[in-house]
Order: C-alpha cells, then sequence, then structure tokens
C-alpha cells in the first residue's frame, strides 16, 4: 500500500507541478484566445512581456440605434437633437457615458461638466481629436435642383500666402473668397445657388468652434492650471487634415484658446495627402477590400436589409427632390440624405419641397427616419457587423492609434526625466487634432465603444494621462463628448484611470510599434 500512495513529499511536488503547468497553460490560452488575425496581422505585442490584453472584437451593447424595427418603424430620433447648436435649457448638457447627443454641436469637455481626478494624480499629457463643427453640405449631396439659395456673406474665407517675418519684409493683403455667378454665364451650379463653397464651416459653425476652443481653454487652463495662459508652440500644437474645412475650424479654435496670442502666426501641422493620419487618406487595401465586402455598396444582407425596408422611404425622397432611382450615390447608403437635410435643419433652413409642386415636401418624419437609418447605419459599418469592423478601422486608421500611442510614450518619458531633473525629448504636452466623422468612427471602433453613433458635428475624443504620485505609475483617462468612454473590451471596459501600459499593449497589439504591422497589412 505504501509503495503505491506517494510520500508527503513526492506529493507535493506532484502538486506544485501541476499547478505550475495549469499556470502555463492558462496563460498560453489566454493569449491564443487574444490573438487578432488579418491578412498577416497576428500575435501580441506590449512593451511589457507580462501585460495580457484581449484583441478581440467585442460586440456592442443591444439599443434602439442599432435595431432596424427601430430604425425603420420608430418615431423621433431617440431624443437626439438636429435642429440647432444650442439645447433647448430642459435639456441637460451631459449624462451617462455620453452628453445628449446634439448633432449640430455634439457635447464635448466643458468646465461645467468636467470631472476633476483627485489630488494623487498630476496630469502630464492632453490630445484631443474631434470633428470640423457644422458646416454647408457637400456638393455630391445637394439636390439637382434646389428650391432656394444659401448665403454665407457674414464671414469669409481667407485664402493667401505670405513669408514668413525672418524670410521677407513684404506683407500679404487678407484677401479671402467671394463667390459669385455671371449674367454671361449660360451654366447653372448643381444645387444650392448663393454665395456659399459646399461644403465650409458656416458663420455659426466657427462660433461653435471658437467656442470650443474656449471650453477646452476653461478646463485645461483655468481649471487645472495645465496649458499656459499664452500659446507657446513649445508646449501646445494643432494639426489638420488637407481638406481646407479643418483649417477655417482650426482658426476660431486657436483665438477661443489663447486669444490676440492666436491671431498671429500659428503653424498647423498637415501630414503630405497621399500619407495622411488623420483625415486618413492613405491606402490600405486590405481594409478596402474587408469593407467593399460587408459595407456601402455591398451585397451583404447585414447591409442591404435596411435599404430594402426602406423603400417607400427612398420612394417618397426621390420624387420629391428630384434623384433619380439609378442614382447610386443616393441609394447606397443614407450619407447623402442624411448631410443634405441635416445640414438644413442646423442652420435654421426649411426642409426641401419639389420644385416643381412646391405643395409636395420631405416632411419633419421623413427627416427623424433618415437620421434613424444614418445611427443604425454607423453602428453597423464601425461596430455591429462584427470583427470586420474592427479590422476595417485597424487597417484605416492605425497609423494615427500608432502616432498617439508614441504621444504617450513620448510623454512618460519626458516626465520621468524632468522628476529626475533631466527633462528631454519634445516638450508639447497637448495636441489638438481637426478631423472628420471618419476619422472620429475609426477612433471609436478601434476602442470598441459600447454604443456607437455617428459623430456628429464637433464631435470629441479627449486621451489624458495621469501619474500617480504615490507609485509613479500611469494612467489614462479616455473621455467621450465630455464622459468617460466605456468600451465593450474587457481589457479596456471603462477607461477611467486605465493603466497606461494595457491601453499602450492593446494599440500595439493591433497596429505594432511604429505601425509597423501597417505596411504589410494594407499591402504598402
Amino acid at each position: 500500500m505504501n509503495d503505491i500512495l506517494p510520500s508527503r513529499k513526492s506529493f507535493l511536488w506532484l502538486l506544485a507541478a501541476t499547478l505550475a503547468s495549469y499556470y502555463v497553460f492558462t496563460r498560453f490560452f489566454g493569449l491564443a484566445t487574444s490573438i487578432f488575425t488579418i491578412s498577416g496581422l497576428s500575435g501580441l505585442e506590449a512593451e511589457n512581456p507580462d501585460t495580457f490584453v484581449d484583441l478581440s472584437w467585442h460586440a456592442p451593447v443591444s439599443s434602439r440605434i442599432n435595431n432596424l424595427s427601430s430604425a425603420i418603424n420608430g418615431t423621433g430620433t431617440y431624443g437626439f437633437v438636429f435642429n440647432s447648436s444650442t439645447l433647448p435649457e430642459e435639456i441637460p448638457y451631459a449624462h451617462n457615458y455620453l452628453g445628449v447627443y446634439n448633432w449640430c454641436n455634439m457635447p464635448h469637455v466643458r468646465r461645467s461638466e468636467y470631472s476633476k481626478v483627485n489630488s494623487s494624480y498630476v496630469l502630464e499629457y492632453v490630445e484631443v481629436i474631434h470633428r470640423h463643427h457644422k458646416r454647408t453640405p457637400y456638393a455630391a449631396n445637394t439636390f439637382p435642383i434646389e428650391a432656394y439659395p444659401w448665403h454665407c456673406d457674414n464671414e469669409a474665407l481667407f485664402y493667401y500666402g505670405a513669408p514668413l517675418p525672418t524670410y521677407g519684409a513684404n506683407r500679404s493683403a487678407n484677401t479671402y473668397w467671394s463667390v459669385y455667378t455671371s449674367s454671361s454665364n449660360p451654366l447653372a451650379p448643381r444645387g444650392f445657388n448663393g454665395t456659399c463653397q459646399f461644403p465650409q464651416i458656416t458663420c455659426g459653425g466657427l462660433d461653435d468652434s471658437w467656442q470650443h476652443g474656449n471650453d477646452l481653454y476653461s478646463v485645461y487652463h483655468d481649471l487645472l492650471q495645465f496649458l499656459p495662459e499664452k500659446y507657446d508652440p513649445s508646449f501646445v500644437s494643432f494639426r489638420v487634415t488637407n481638406n481646407v474645412i479643418t483649417s477655417q475650424v482650426a482658426g476660431m479654435v486657436t483665438s477661443g484658446m489663447f486669444g490676440g496670442e492666436a491671431q498671429q502666426n500659428l503653424p498647423l501641422l498637415v501630414q503630405p495627402a497621399s500619407i495622411d493620419s488623420l483625415e486618413p487618406a492613405y491606402t490600405c487595401l486590405a481594409a478596402n477590400n474587408n469593407f467593399s465586402k460587408y459595407g456601402v455598396g455591398s451585397s451583404d444582407s447585414g447591409w442591404t436589409s435596411h435599404l430594402k425596408a426602406a423603400s417607400d422611404l427612398y420612394t417618397n425622397l426621390d420624387t420629391i427632390c428630384g434623384i433619380l432611382p439609378m442614382d447610386s450615390g443616393f441609394h447606397m447608403s443614407f450619407d447623402h440624405y442624411f448631410d443634405n437635410l441635416s445640414a438644413r435643419l442646423c442652420h435654421a433652413k426649411p426642409l426641401p419641397c419639389n420644385a416643381s409642386n412646391p405643395s409636395l415636401c420631405v416632411t419633419q418624419a421623413m427627416a427623424d427616419e433618415v437620421f434613424r437609418l444614418g445611427q443604425y447605419e454607423y453602428s453597423y459599418l464601425y461596430r455591429d457587423a462584427g470583427a470586420r469592423t474592427l479590422e476595417y478601422s485597424v487597417g484605416s486608421y492605425g497609423i494615427w492609434v500608432a502616432e498617439l500611442t508614441q504621444n504617450l510614450r513620448d510623454a512618460m518619458h519626458a516626465a520621468d526625466s524632468t522628476s529626475t531633473g533631466n527633462r528631454t525629448g519634445s516638450g508639447i504636452r497637448y495636441r489638438y487634432n481637426i478631423a472628420h466623422d471618419g476619422s472620429v468612427s475609426h477612433i471609436l471602433s478601434i476602442l470598441q465603444i459600447e454604443k456607437m453613433v455617428w459623430p456628429g458635428m464637433g464631435s470629441e475624443v479627449v486621451f489624458e494621462l495621469y501619474k500617480r504620485k504615490t507609485d509613479q505609475q500611469y494612467y489614462v483617462r479616455v473621455l467621450w463628448g465630455g464622459q468617460v468612454l466605456k468600451s465593450s473590451n474587457p481589457t479596456l471596459g471603462v477607461l477611467d484611470m486605465l493603466p497606461v501600459d494595457l491601453l499602450v499593449a492593446y494599440f500595439d497589439g493591433l497596429v505594432g510599434q511604429g505601425a509597423r504591422k501597417i505596411p504589410s497589412l494594407c499591402s504598402l
């Protein structure tokens, strides 16, 4: 009997070996389940090999937004606002994980709603990215004949070059474009007559931009004493895309932040058009091919089901607005109708009527259905269509994500150097990016936001990096619309003082440090 049973010492060794094997197996299994694979992009990468993150796609929560029945058969717009930059007094600016959705002027960080982190943390770095503010619709989204003009005589779009003061004494006049039509030109422009560009940031959008910058300054300077009082290019940088509407916004944002200081020469960083990561404008064939299989223009039933269900709405809109049924731009998605109708309402303009029969008009109920379907589309394209949405956004926006990640690393290195009395590296501690709805959508997709919406005008994501005084460790808080962002991914969860190593490892696992996975992923 004693020859069969192990001794106490042998038993303890056997138990230890079993537990060690179990530990190795579970860590390996956890790693295996977190592997993200897309056309050669695979594996888990982290600065710290002991940092394990889940790189897989996780579904968003179910809500009216991503429910097709609600989009087709519902009423109203779920409490979302589409007709003013200003909310009615009875509606609170912020609650839950996003402030009240206002397409015309989305909620952002403001002093009155901002939640300060407790004093045991020190703010070391901030990176802001937001969509431009409200504008006229794109020309491609206007109707062949618009019943009324759209004038922009209350603003000026300045376009000129000038030598910098150290390179020339001659000064430039402040020239701006003034749109006009000639009586000798027999051709009529598509869409709206008037004095606007399509698109351009409107006067109301410029005011919203100024206020956005001023609100951020009131938090990060007045409240937190983080930003300098005056513009300092060694501390603050601004970046735009190659689309001029982002520069139109930047001029007002910088003035709202730094007043007269910003009205001097102030550089706006912009990458070459062919490789711009902020818009994004670089080519990623794998991401585009992936999107073409499930997204706009595809025959995937997950996509086409809502287009078929909305056939009666399409028929009514086409008849009223003069759009031909074979016009693919208007019928591959609700993007064109959404842009046209929402731009009117945001600027207190009436919904369109038929050019030949003015009594036949788009009703508010029709517009509301378009808006519900637009929300449904963005939720599907960037979250609901499964792991394909994460693959698409990683390929399309991976370079900007890698830039953000490196900025976080540089900020930590600079802060640590300062604590030892030898600060090195870039002194930039506040980066401000002005971009587009697609830019913000990709970020929300990569962060696997719990409830996806179509990012409206001025939609904002803020990354705040903190250092805890007690243990000198770094943490990150991500704000969406001024409130803490909540992710469906269990590694990220509620992004409120998340150890920064987890976010960095997550980003690195998807795109690689320095975006080194993107060239092979995108066949560049």
